[in-house]
């Protein structure tokens, strides 16, 4: 096996409701980040953008436009790559779960202040008004 890391595919959402953007808080990293996880083999971005913030978030949600994708390392030193989607809530409500517990909705100028990652927030930031 070469010393080459395979490269992460994830996705995941700003998940956007009243002029407001969900934020949710992840106690395994003790992080305040966008919804998002890793594609399931053979998933496309889109259903794990979909999957992966209802997961997360409880909100069942329909896809409104991609982003800008993100690129990084993460913790491990892998290279990661995360297409997003604008979304917004048609049905559920949060409850904590395996991964998340908490979630926050929050101005634009407050989601910037809370965010842990600058990816996160630069993308955050790039959002009209």
């Amino acid at each position: 096996m070469s010393g080459v890391a395979r490269t992460i595919e994830a996705a995941g959402g700003v998940v956007e409701q009243d002029g407001l953007i969900a934020i949710v808080h992840r106690p395994r990293y003790d992080d305040w980040s966008l919804p998002k996880g890793k594609l399931d083999k053979n998933e496309s971005s889109e259903r794990a953008a979909l999957r992966e913030v209802q997961e997360e978030t409880g909100l069942s949600c329909q896809l409104i436009e991609e982003l800008e994708p993100v690129s990084y390392t993460d913790n491990r030193g892998r290279p990661k790559n995360v297409r997003y989607w604008r979304m917004k809530v048609l049905s559920g409500e949060f409850e904590v779960n395996d991964e998340v517990d908490e979630l926050r909705w929050l101005s634009k100028a407050e989601a910037l202040d809370l965010l842990s990652y600058e990816h996160d927030r630069e993308l955050v930031a790039a959002l009209a008004d």
